[in-house]
């Protein structure tokens, strides 16, 4: 459950990262992407674990409150869904079809 928790937040942190304040971004990517503990974060800011700890519940609902209303990160992984069907389906169906493979190459380029 942990495990599934930091992946979404870092996935929604990459979506979303942008619209933190500083603090806010600071605080997620050590927490969450380099695996700082609350001390260490609040020893390297000095602020209470309080402090930290609340920054990042508060962050955490606000990447929640981003998606909800955005859909960036569920668009996402539907539209990879997709793609993966139709290069599957255009692999087996129509493996020589160049022009196909290259509509399907602009897309993934899209998303990187």
């Amino acid at each position: 459950m942990e495990i599934e928790k930091t992946n979404r937040m870092n996935a929604l942190f990459e979506f979303y990262s942008t619209l933190l304040t500083e603090k806010q971004m600071n605080y997620m990517e050590l927490y969450y992407a380099d695996d700082f503990s609350l001390g260490e974060i609040a020893e390297e800011f000095q602020v209470s674990r309080q402090a930290v700890y609340d920054n990042i519940k508060r962050t955490e609902k606000i990447l929640e409150d981003y998606e909800r209303k955005l859909h960036m990160f569920s668009d996402y992984i539907v539209r990879n869904e997709v793609l993966e069907k139709l290069t599957t389906y255009v692999s087996e169906h129509y493996p020589k079809d160049a022009i196909l493979q290259g509509f399907i190459e602009e897309i993934q380029e899209i998303d990187e």
